[in-house]
């Protein structure tokens, strides 16, 4: 990897420590480092780079996300409500015969289950993703370091935090040192 050795700075912020934060030169070295840390069986880590890197999320052992099945949950809801609705109002709440045409037709019910479930799909699709994500979060401990910054134009990171049950500080950091870690910083909560 890199011969140079790895960098140790504290985070300007006091407070407790969130966890270590590990730059990384290219995306070779962050794949690499990802599997690593994975088969070290940490679980309370994250990877960043400035752009998608394909095959980072196999590297991470990250599984599939739930959000397609709250969303599958959602749309069967809205769908559900929506005949619900229409079936109750015309054919049990106010049953309104006219021309011995029936008190519920499924046709004229199709676009607005259809409406509702577009709704509550993408309701669930918004929340959920909220939810999922431990969204809203205005601040992140991360943000302080100022390395980090650099995230979104071109450097590479991979955060662990002290919250992991394989957290070492010692032993985490030769970790972050033994993958090629260009820098290694202590963040603070």
């Amino acid at each position: 990897m890199n011969d140079a050795p790895a960098v140790v700075e504290r985070s300007a912020e006091a407070g407790g420590l969130y966890g270590l934060l590990a730059e990384l030169p290219d995306v070779p070295a962050l794949l690499q480092g990802a599997e690593q840390i994975r088969d070290a069986g940490y679980r309370r880590w994250d990877a960043f780079a400035p752009f998608a890197v394909h095959g980072l999320n196999s590297a991470m052992g990250l599984k599939r996300s739930r959000l397609p099945w709250l969303v599958l949950g959602g749309g069967l809801t809205g769908t559900a409500a929506a005949l619900l609705l229409q079936w109750w109002t015309n054919a049990v709440d106010y049953p309104f015969l006219i021309s011995g045409k029936p008190l519920f037709g499924l046709p004229a019910a199709i676009p607005v289950a259809f409406e509702l479930t577009i709704l509550f799909a993408a309701f669930a699709a918004f929340f959920g993703m909220f939810g999922l994500n431990g969204l809203p979060r205005l601040h992140h401990p991360l943000f302080h370091s100022d390395r980090f910054r650099r995230v979104t134009t071109d450097r590479f990171f991979i955060a662990i935090e002290a919250s992991d049950p394989q957290f070492n500080e010692t032993e985490t950091r030769r970790l972050l040192e033994e993958i090629g870690s260009v820098h290694i910083e202590e963040v603070r909560a």
